[in-house]
């Protein structure tokens, strides 16, 4: 609304939401309410408070879209409270490959410098049958000479953005358990330890298995039809491979690898499954798995799995939700808004899935802010507006995805071998294939 309340989440010299101490949390029995579960990560677990607790901005999910997030309003004075029902940050796993796209947002926040000293740009990409024969190579900057590529390790960028934040900004131990609308038009948030609050903005940032967009009314994300392995090897000596992604295309099955760091190599391995079948937590049984899929395969890539420290295997099924136009639920309701992989899952395929939660975080933090800010525009226009601009563009890419894994997961044999010695070899051209990376950021 025009004379909206939120005016008094900015920062201003007198009277700062970050540090003020009526809104400072109590400490609970266990003594104080801080939680350092990772180096320099400032965190605390919520204290139970059975009366509604008002908050402007509540943000659910605490991964790289509800970071992103949090820390772009905050770029732009915006105050938010950041729920995550982990125990701490969700940093295990492996990486992620982030193009200039994604690069071009992490410059915009403010933390592109330091990811970029850590993690090596991948310089090209390398095409390959399964019996080791060459397919096809490329070099991005003979494509696109404004093109980055980088692999980046989640762990890294998701402890990155968090420490931009003031203290007291991410809490932990806070899943979500119930949503509801209040009389007065603010959205109830009841936590399982029982703690409610009510925010005047809930952004969900909660992942593939949303339970904000469930309430929104959107559909659960479907199953494609295959899994990954993925994996993180780790040479302490220095690892020896070229800056270049490598693919590895056989009939149903595919994989890859594309070097992090000096001592790091993230892999990959996708294959067809009618169904995701059961989960396995024994590490060592995943890596046993992955390897014989791809036992005959160059050894390269066998190499890199056995350098794999078990803890950094997992193995997940693909999915995704396809927002079909007057058929999927609009991004936002009233004042609740999705973001990331709540809103729009896609398989990573094209490597756009972290990418494009990036660019909903400063489009939907702009957005937000110059309502608050102008007060001539109300924030549920904003938020529509976010919606109406992003779905053209995670639409297309979302489906395109969708087809590119199902091409790369054929299983007929003259299918795969008029893919590998005509598609790859004369048809593809890498340009126009990431065109989609195109986006313009200004800093915040």
């Amino acid at each position: 609304m025009a004379g909206d309340s939120l005016s008094s989440v900015f920062v201003n010299p007198s009277f700062s939401l970050y540090h003020s101490k009526a809104r400072a949390l109590p400490r609970n029995q266990c003594g104080s309410s801080w939680r350092h579960t990772e180096p320099g990560t400032k965190t605390t677990s919520l204290p139970i408070i059975r009366a509604a607790r008002k908050e402007d901005i509540v943000i659910v999910g605490a991964g790289i879209a509800g970071l992103a997030t949090a820390v772009s309003l905050h770029r732009l004075g915006l105050r938010s409270l950041v729920l995550e029902q982990a125990e701490s940050l969700r940093t295990g796993g492996t990486s992620l490959t982030l193009f200039k796209n994604g690069w071009r947002v992490l410059d915009a926040i403010g933390v592109g410098s330091e990811l970029r000293s850590q993690f090596l740009e991948i310089q090209g990409m390398v095409i390959k049958s399964e019996d080791g024969r060459e397919l096809r190579s490329f070099k991005f900057k003979d494509e696109d000479e404004s093109q980055e590529v980088r692999a980046v390790e989640r762990k890294v960028l998701l402890e990155t953005l968090a420490d931009q934040l003031p203290p007291d900004s991410v809490y932990f131990n806070s899943k979500l358990t119930n949503i509801s609308k209040s009389e007065g038009g603010e959205t109830m948030l009841e936590l399982v330890d029982g703690t409610r609050l009510s925010a005047k903005i809930v952004i969900g940032c909660d992942g593939i298995r949303s339970p904000i967009a469930k309430w929104m009314g959107f559909p659960d994300p479907k199953y494609v039809g295959h899994c990954a392995f993925r994996g993180l090897g780790f040479y302490p000596n220095g690892q020896p491979f070229e800056p270049k992604v490598n693919y590895i295309y056989g009939r149903g099955l595919r994989a890859g690898c594309v070097p992090v760091s000096p001592t790091k190599v993230y892999w990959f391995v996708c294959f067809n499954r009618s169904s995701p079948g059961p989960k396995i937590n024994d590490p060592s049984e995943l890596k046993k798995q992955a390897k014989e899929l791809v036992r005959n395969w160059p050894a390269d890539l066998l190499n890199i799995m056995d350098q794999t420290p078990d803890d950094t295997i997992i193995r997940t099924p693909l999915v995704d939700r396809l927002l079909w136009p007057a058929i999927s639920p609009p991004a936002s309701s009233g004042r609740v808004v999705l973001v990331g992989d709540a809103w729009h899952p896609m398989t990573p395929n094209l490597g756009q899935g972290a990418c494009c939660a990036l660019e909903d975080a400063v489009v939907l933090a702009r957005k937000l802010a110059n309502a608050v800010k102008s007060g001539s525009s109300s924030v549920e226009d904003a938020l529509s507006s976010y919606g109406s601009e992003r779905w053209p563009r995670v639409f297309p890419l979302s489906i395109r995805a969708n087809l590119v894994g199902s091409l790369l997961q054929w299983e007929n044999p003259v299918v795969c071998s008029v893919r590998n010695d005509v598609v790859i070899p004369k048809l593809v051209r890498l340009g126009p294939l990431l065109a989609h990376t195109n986006f313009d950021c200004q800093p915040l």
